[in-house]
């Protein structure tokens, strides 16, 4: 591992929705809940009906696992005293559009005058990763070279399957959503962070966004702090898929920074991206989750999601091990194959009782539960599991 790789930083953006404990539906009321909850971690979003916790930079996944899980508790807490529950997916079942509301912003005001219908319906929650990389340049080179490897974690992170009321068929239907904002999608290549933020530049002139926050890349350079950001993620409603999420990333910025200063093509595959690929195999992610097929980020063929997550992992293990994120990652990830995923549980929630409201309670339930519930002292175990996936 390169001088620039070692001792990586990881931070995490999380969005939470804001429900009604009575009815379960959600609620445009994130202002009251945000009086109670420090500014400095917690901040509005687009939507009143929506909370955003922010961590501060970790060098380990144990210390990041205890700051997603300290905020939550505070959330909860404070959502407690107000008759509200915080929910941690891309997106809840129970929704009245009439009574959504845009938060009390001017630059959110210009979007929903801009976006209209975008802006409305932008009831989704995401999860976003920090990995730290303070050369700009670099950073804007590994954004493409991430590309093929996103659609997998998009598939860990699947959390929305539920719209409006309806069982839309997809396990992520917040990536269906997402993508009708004009700057969202897999990123083209740049040869500098110079030519990239020209292109930014353009963007702005054009008038089609405001501002560098509005370019919506499934990965980016970051507009405000030096790293690289994931951002094509369902929000999670277990902290531990968060940690496993930011884990792989680490490892995946770690090993294309490593290549890049080696010289050699990225890792696994041509050095050029083919984004219409990238964006297809984004699709197939957000179409089945866990619980389908993949589309193999190196050979570029369908096959089943347990082998492609279980074959990045272990391609991954030199730099998990280097950052001794090996046991912990290895064991969260033969845990999620294992348990299929958000949206699988959230589908069985209703196929038991027949009740969105139902779902909504599982949801609230994940949230609030803490970090590591399940012993990951087994770690041969979850690497057996995993090797078996892998396969």
């Amino acid at each position: 591992m390169t001088d620039l790789a070692r001792g990586m930083a990881v931070g995490v953006e999380e969005e939470f929705h804001v429900v009604d404990l009575g009815t379960r539906r959600l609620v445009p009321r994130a202002g009251l809940l945000l009086q109670q909850l420090p500014p400095d971690r917690f901040t509005q979003e687009l939507h009143r009906s929506v909370v955003e916790a922010n961590t501060r930079p970790c060098t380990s996944l144990e210390d990041l696992s205890r700051q997603l899980t300290g905020l939550r508790a505070d959330a909860v807490a404070a959502a407690d005293g107000l008759g509200l529950g915080i929910v941690a997916a891309g997106t809840v079942p129970l929704v009245d559009p009439e009574t959504m509301k845009i938060s009390p912003d001017p630059r959110y005001e210009q979007m929903l005058a801009d976006y209209q219908a975008l802006a409305r319906e932008q009831l989704i929650c995401g999860t976003q990763v920090h990995a730290e990389v303070r050369d700009r340049d670099l950073a804007v080179a590994v954004t493409h070279r991430l590309a093929p490897w996103l659609p997998p974690l998009l598939a860990l992170s699947c959390s929305s399957p539920y719209w409006m009321g309806a069982d839309t068929g997809y396990a992520s239907f917040r990536s269906m959503v997402w993508q009708r904002w004009p700057t969202a999608g897999p990123a083209a290549r740049f040869e500098s962070a110079e030519e990239y933020d020209a292109m930014v530049d353009e963007l702005i002139r054009s008038g089609v966004i405001s501002d560098p926050g509005m370019l919506y890349f499934d990965v980016r350079p970051s507009a405000h702090v030096p790293t690289v950001e994931l951002r094509v993620c369902d929000a999670c409603p277990r902290v531990d898929d968060i940690v496993l999420i930011a884990g792989l990333f680490r490892a995946l910025v770690s090993r294309e920074l490593d290549a890049l200063a080696a010289g050699g093509p990225r890792s696994a595959a041509e050095e050029s991206v083919r984004t219409e690929l990238v964006r297809a195999a984004s699709w197939r992610a957000a179409r089945s989750g866990l619980d389908g097929e993949l589309v193999d980020p190196v050979e570029g063929v369908p096959r089943p999601a347990r082998t492609v997550v279980g074959r990045m992992v272990e391609g991954l293990r030199p730099q998990l091990e280097e950052s001794g994120d090996w046991a912990l990652v290895s064991s969260l990830a033969s845990r999620a194959l294992a348990d299929g995923g958000s949206a699988a549980r959230q589908r069985e929630a209703f196929r038991r009782g027949g009740r969105l409201t139902d779902v909504v309670d599982l949801l609230l339930a994940e949230t609030r539960s803490p970090a590591g519930t399940r012993s990951l002292t087994d770690t041969r175990y979850g690497e057996r599991r995993l090797a078996a996936a892998g396969r």
